[in-house]
């Protein structure tokens, strides 16, 4: 089913509580949106997904099944969370003491990233924009843009361009684009025509 471009979709079994969501949005079986959450236009959230209160998603951001997006995270536009993606907000958890909002880190993905399925991520990092997290990798630091990471825990292994394919060595991609490192990682070269 192709959702509404003007209205937000919500499955019957889901429990909606934000007022805060966007048109052209969808939001599928079992999944629970909290008072607070704020999801913006065209966003897809897959089976059994939880949105805490604090938490926000920006726009196409698409969430597969099984994915809980905690307080203090945040999806820049166009990010896509594979299923059974971890987030985490608070380094030293205990049962016996409820850690107030104000510690939690904060975790930040830049537009148009993606989460492979299975990965983690801990609080308190930023994976930068285009960037991308292999299926399984644990990542325990700062992602820069378009960077690829895998494994356990996350180490670079290589750059993707914008569209998702894994850059040669020249940097240059079959859909067209190119690109060059500079100091602050990897940068889209600018055509002069």
């Amino acid at each position: 089913m192709n959702c509404s471009p003007s209205d937000v979709f919500v499955h019957p079994t889901a429990l909606v509580e934000s007022d805060q969501i966007g048109a052209g949005s969808c939001i599928w079986a079992f999944s629970h949106v909290c008072h607070g959450a704020v999801i913006g236009k065209d966003c897809k959230l897959g089976d059994h997904t939880y949105v805490e209160a604090g938490a926000v998603l920006g726009n196409k951001v698409t969430l597969k099944n099984q994915v809980a997006v905690w307080d203090g995270v945040r999806l820049e536009d166009g990010v896509f969370v594979g299923p059974n993606v971890t987030f985490t907000n608070v380094t030293t958890p205990r049962a016996r003491r409820k850690k107030d909002p104000s510690e939690y880190l904060k975790t930040v993905v830049r537009e148009g990233a993606t989460l492979g399925a299975g990965s983690v991520l801990l609080c308190g990092i930023e994976i930068g924009r285009h960037a991308f997290v292999g299926a399984g990798a644990v990542v325990t630091k700062s992602i820069q843009d378009h960077q690829l990471v895998m494994g356990n825990p996350g180490k670079p292994d290589g750059w993707v361009c914008e569209c998702g394919e894994r850059l040669p060595e020249e940097l240059r991609c079959t859909c067209g684009l190119s690109y060059k490192v500079d100091t602050s990682g990897l940068v889209r070269n600018i055509r002069i025509k």
